[in-house]
């Protein structure tokens, strides 16, 4: 990391220290979820800071030190630098308590978290929804916690895909280098000082990588890039892109995640007392850690199996067959065969290790089964997904009811200050506790919303939903300039969306069993809704679909060209490039969250549950998260938690569930208004779902469960169970 600044008044402050001071601000991403830090940044130049993607590195590299200097002190800034400097120093150097009074015996073992992709912020490209932005919300959670804990990933130079939809509405994928300059990403140094490189052997030559670091908070994320020398002209594209190529490179990312991060902890000196891996994904880091044990220890296979399977902590987060990797065994073979050797183990009990049935020859190798038989603690994201998980996997337990599964559940929650709108936060500063914000992950402190008075929750929503709309309006315009449409056109879109409406909002990623185009089942149904003069309903959505996923960029097309049809009067936009940056703004404006799967194939979601931090409601099939959620005070459901066999039934249900909940209960409940122009029954529905939810779908919470049940019980510390199905 930077070396941190002297402390000095702000009078004493030379224009270097002061650029130092805001570079080492900048280069730990602590900043990105401390509003005042952000306001700092965006302070110095509002304009660049908005077409830079809020990116503070890129934007300070703009300024000299004379500049910056002059403007902060234009803007007066001294004080509010030298304050966040203060605030991340003693951020950095104190050990929260509840850190320090249950981790254990991680203090001297951390936890080893792998994982694919992590979204940390839009200024760092290198996720593509929702599995990332988990990730990183657990990161953020396990530094605020103070659990002694590393993260794995990989650096993809070109991230994941920038969205535009042309002429026709159709989605069309541009890809963008990443400046490594413009990042906080720095060389991962070992103990000699020199930067970190790591080397794995495969039947088809060497695969070489070097090693970043990111600094979240307190966590060290480490990220390996194969773009370096010695590796041929392909292996340096590996890991350029998330989710692209073939299935050979998305094997050879596996390899690099799974056996290359295990390789570069041992090179950094990091020695791990519980492996997490997240997905299937980095199911090969297990392997490699069962290598160095049989290599460095003498072990059998079998014994140093069972040891590091003890260790092991295993997710999985989805129940769509096609949503876990598989691969063919002449694959497998070519990128494990050199590991396999080491191991000391044939070809079959290689293939084995990935089968259901290992004997059969036919059945393809896949991660997740890798994942469940390295492991000893193994969970789903939800309570469903708990039950929907033994039951698709209980042929590796063939003797085992389902019942005895031993697949348990550990429902996903998300990081309080990264998605929760400052002027919400003022609003709880005001009447919540003292130091309320040490306490996000225990209910108590929830239940203050009932104190607070319904007209500042309802004015302080009604103002984030404006800032929606002005940020709606100005993506939709410069689409219209870039598809090189008339001014009138242009102007339009710098109008749409009726701010008093009740405002709807859809983004995700859009697979065909999320159903994004489920609203348009009866368009004369809708449109009666949608055209109600006196209880107007707007949509708004956004999301990508996977390059390669056809039926997908078609839901998007027909979404996004209901903009040429007059009917619907502007009620329906699509905003593209769904992104965090757009997630925020949506999750902190819209008054309705609308999730609507084919249950129960959403193992979790996160989305709705970043919308009830900032009062929205959610409207969602009872699927995931909202299933054990929802209690008929504090949102709107859609079905009655059942499904037919046949998906065409099941879809033809719940669209007319969805009409009927809209048209019964979500409009009718917004529109019923007081004398004083509030709809009181729908803000304590807003501050029941603050007060009951909150606390309950927070990462705090998430990964207080992690460590107490599976983390310090992995790590040989005192056992605690993990929630039951």
């Amino acid at each position: 990391m930077t070396a941190q600044p002297e402390a000095l008044t702000a009078g004493e402050l030379s224009a270097e220290v002061l650029y130092d001071k805001c570079m080492f601000l900048a280069r730990n991403l602590w900043w990105s979820w401390h509003p005042e830090v952000i306001n700092l940044f965006r302070d110095l130049d509002p304009i660049r800071w908005r077409q830079l993607d809020h990116n503070p590195i890129a934007l300070l590299k703009e300024f000299t030190p004379e500049r910056l200097s002059s403007r902060a002190a234009e803007m007066v800034l001294f004080s509010r630098i030298n304050g966040s400097v203060r605030r991340l120093k003693e951020y950095l150097n104190h050990k929260p308590n509840w850190g320090a009074t249950n981790t254990g015996v991680l203090g001297a073992k951390p936890v080893a978290y792998f994982s694919a992709e992590f979204g940390m912020h839009e200024s760092v490209p290198i996720y593509s929804g929702g599995l990332g932005v988990l990730s990183g919300d657990h990161v953020k959670s396990a530094s605020g916690l103070g659990v002694p804990f590393v993260a794995i990933g990989l650096f993809y130079g070109q991230g994941y895909f920038r969205q535009h939809l042309d002429d026709d509405g159709f989605q069309r994928e541009e890809y963008q280098h990443t400046k490594v300059e413009d990042t906080p990403l720095e060389p991962a140094r070992g103990a000699d000082g020199k930067p970190v490189t790591i080397q794995i052997d495969t039947r088809g030559g060497q695969l070489f990588a070097k090693v970043w670091v990111v600094h979240v908070g307190r966590v060290k994320l480490y990220l390996l890039d194969s773009n370096v020398e010695g590796n041929k002209p392909e292996d340096r594209e590996l890991t350029s892109r998330l989710y692209g190529g073939d299935e050979r490179t998305r094997i050879r990312q596996e390899l690099l995640l799974g056996v290359g991060g295990v390789k570069a902890l041992k090179a950094l000196g990091v020695t791990p007392g519980v492996y997490h891996l997240n997905e299937g994904h980095s199911a090969f880091g297990a392997m490699e850690v069962i290598r160095e044990r049989v290599h460095d220890d003498g072990l059998t296979f079998d014994d140093a199996l069972r040891e590091v399977a003890q260790q092991t902590v295993f997710t999985t987060h989805t129940p769509v067959p096609a949503g876990h990797d598989r691969f063919d065994c002449g694959l497998v073979e070519e990128h494990l065969g050199p590991l396999r050797d080491q191991l000391g183990i044939s070809y079959e009990q290689l293939m084995g290790l990935g089968r259901v049935e290992p004997q059969n020859e036919h059945e393809s190798f896949c991660m997740t089964v890798v994942g469940l038989k390295l492991s000893r603690s193994a969970n789903a994201v939800s309570s469903l997904h708990g039950q929907v998980s033994c039951r698709m996997w209980a042929h590796l337990w063939p003797r085992r009811v389902e019942e005895e599964i031993p697949i348990g559940h550990i429902t996903n929650g998300v990081h309080i200050p990264s998605w929760l709108a400052w002027q919400m936060q003022l609003l709880y500063d005001r009447h919540f506790p003292a130091k309320w914000t040490s306490s996000r992950g225990e209910p108590g402190v929830w239940q203050n919303i009932h104190h607070v008075d319904p007209g500042e929750l309802w004015e302080t929503h009604n103002a984030l939903k404006n800032l929606l709309l002005a940020f709606v309006r100005r993506r939709l315009s410069r689409q219209c300039r870039r598809r090189g449409e008339s001014e009138d056109a242009v102007e339009a879109a710098r109008n749409v969306l009726d701010p008093n409406a009740l405002t709807i909002g859809f983004a995700r990623r859009f697979a065909t069993y999320k159903r994004a185009s489920l609203l348009l089942f009866d368009v004369d149904r809708l449109l009666e809704t949608l055209n109600d003069r006196e209880r107007p309903v707007q949509f708004i959505f956004a999301g990508k679909a996977h390059p390669k996923d056809e039926p997908g960029k078609q839901f998007i097309q027909r979404i996004a060209n209901l903009r040429h049809d007059h009917r619907f009067e502007n009620r329906i936009v699509f905003v593209e490039d769904y992104d965090i940056n757009v997630c925020r703004h949506l999750v902190q404006g819209v008054d309705v969250w609308l999730n609507n799967p084919r249950r129960p194939l959403e193992a979790s979601g996160t989305s709705g549950q970043k919308a009830v931090l900032n009062g929205g409601l959610n409207l969602s099939v009872l699927d995931g998260w909202w299933a054990e959620a929802y209690d008929g005070s504090n949102g709107f459901a859609i079905g009655n938690g059942k499904q037919h066999v046949s998906d065409e039934i099941t879809d033809r249900r719940d669209a007319e569930s969805l009409y009927s909940v809209l048209e019964e209960r979500v409009i009718p409940t917004f529109y019923d208004r007081d004398v004083d122009g509030l709809p009181r029954k729908w803000i304590k529905m807003m501050m029941n779902s603050i007060g009951g939810l909150a606390w309950r779908f927070s990462a705090h919470r998430m990964v207080m469960d992690y460590t107490r049940a599976s983390y310090v019980p992995a790590a040989g510390g005192l056992s605690c169970d993990m929630p039951s199905r």
